[in-house]
């Protein structure tokens, strides 16, 4: 992929750019020959980046030919917006607070080169911002009041570096300009990026799942990149994001999502997905309105929670909204527990779900990629337990056995009313639970991004389930770019 540093003037660019062209934001903007290069890589270091100036200008035009500018424009509206409060969280004001203790001032600079500082313990600092707002050079101002706060952070052009900074600005501008090492023989169509964390006891795919999805990659001249969520400031450099995270809204994959949607990214599964996937209610809802057949469900508040044991029975199964693999689930046995139970889960949320339990030996997993069924496999219950989990502690689980069964196999009742649930929330990767009782089938809940683990899921396809998951991102991507030549 070419890269190009864009600049006011060429002439007075005063740093070496070895592994990039170094041009006019003039040029750029007018020169057909950048109208017609397909990728490039575009870090827009031009003296003003406001609406309508020619940086925003810059950065607007390289999203429109498919390239990949630095700033984004949603980099630089968030910027223009002064969304800054949000960025503040209580772990990154606790980290702010700690790295700026020592300092005696009142006012406090920090210059943000590539996501780092030339003084390395402000690294860590300087990374922070740069994830939350993807810029080659910016500028942080913070004040001390009762605590330090963030000011203002804006976006700086070249020669706003101090001489004295010149030097490391491009030791870290290299770093950006070197071409990616493509995996494989294959050379590299796409860029892909697997967000993925290898201690997660959760995760949805395990390393040897992983390494094989970065093969069927290289196999369909995609690179594919693992990374993790100090990478989020990386995002803008890829063509598509996979999710091998367990997802929630209030997390960095969510975030992640957003991100990645905004810059134009492919992305399994989608921000709109996270949030139908991870909310029990809005399912319960969803279904009901589309005639999803359910084991019989109540959405629960403090006004009807004595309906509960009346309309379900006991046993009955009581969700947190966002609850996933299993936490957050429990099955109450008599009013008692149940009213302990409610009075627990209505200080996480104001609504609760309530199910009707249905015992059986194993669920159903019927996993959907574009509204397709891809996969299938019987999730078995823990020894001594009602669910497929069983946790133990915070990092010990155990789990039932786990048979892949070919989708042709699976009875096709099951199938159809998977694929049905699947389509009511998207066309991305979906894995949908279901209940067989008496040869009827009941939907559990569509989750995103479903488990692919080695030896599991896979044991059916092997890896034509790898290579039929990438490529489902080649063929958005190819439609993209033959979207993007019509326009």
């Amino acid at each position: 992929m070419a890269v190009y540093i864009v600049v006011d003037n060429p002439n007075g660019w005063p740093f070496d750019a070895a592994g990039a062209e170094v041009i006019s934001a003039r040029r750029y903007l007018t020169d057909p020959r950048f109208i017609d290069i397909k990728r490039a890589r575009i870090f827009n270091l031009c003296k003003s980046y406001g609406y309508q100036t020619t940086g925003y200008y810059v950065s607007l035009l390289a999203a429109a030919r498919g390239h990949k500018p630095m700033p984004s424009i949603s980099t630089l509206q968030e910027l223009r917006q002064s969304v800054l409060a949000r960025v503040i969280t209580d772990d990154v004001n606790q980290r702010l607070q700690k790295i700026l203790a020592p300092l005696e001032s009142e006012r406090f600079e920090l210059s943000i080169y590539f996501g780092r500082n030339t003084a390395k313990r402000y690294d860590h600092l300087a990374q922070t911002l740069f994830n939350l707002f993807p810029a080659p050079l910016l500028r942080a101002e913070f004040v001390r009041g009762e605590q330090w706060r963030i000011q203002s952070l804006r976006v700086i052009a070249a020669d706003d570096v101090p001489d004295s900074h010149r030097d490391f600005v491009i030791d870290q501008a290299r770093r950006f300009f070197a071409r990616p090492r493509v995996v494989g023989r294959v050379p590299a169509r796409y860029k892909l990026a697997i967000l993925a964390d290898p201690d997660a006891i959760d995760a949805p795919s395990d390393d040897r799942a992983i390494r094989r999805f970065v093969r069927a990659a290289a196999k369909a001249g995609i690179a594919a990149s693992i990374i993790g969520k100090q990478d989020y400031g990386r995002v803008a450099e890829f063509d598509g994001l996979f999710l091998r995270e367990t997802t929630a809204v209030n997390h960095h994959t969510y975030r992640f999502a957003v991100r990645a949607a905004a810059e134009g990214l492919v992305v399994v599964d989608d921000p709109e997905s996270i949030i139908r996937c991870t909310n029990k209610v809005y399912q319960a809802e969803l279904f009901a309105r589309n005639s999803i057949n359910c084991p019989q469900t109540l959405i629960v508040h403090r006004d009807n929670a004595v309906e509960v044991g009346q309309r379900l029975g006991f046993p009955c199964v009581l969700k947190k909204p966002d609850s996933a693999f299993s936490a957050g689930v429990v099955k109450v046995d008599d009013a008692e527990a149940l009213a302990t139970e409610l009075g627990r889960l209505f200080k996480q949320s104001e609504l609760v779900v309530a199910q009707a339990f249905l015992p059986s030996q194993f669920d159903w997993r019927i996993g959907i990629l574009a509204g397709k069924p891809l996969f299938a496999a019987r999730y078995y219950m823990a020894r001594g337990h009602w669910q497929i989990q069983k946790a133990h502690d915070e990092k010990r689980r155990s789990y039932g056995k786990v048979e892949a069964i070919a989708t042709e196999d699976v009875p096709a009742r099951a199938v159809d009313l998977a694929v049905h649930a699947a389509n009511l929330i998207g066309q991305g990767f979906y894995g949908v639970d279901l209940k067989e009782v008496d040869g009827e089938f009941f939907v559990i809940e569509v989750n995103d991004n479903p488990n692919v683990e080695a030896g599991y899921e896979d044991t059916v396809l092997k890896d034509a389930l790898y290579a039929a998951i990438i490529e489902y991102f080649v063929e958005r991507f190819e439609n993209r770019a033959a979207a993007a030549q019509v326009r």
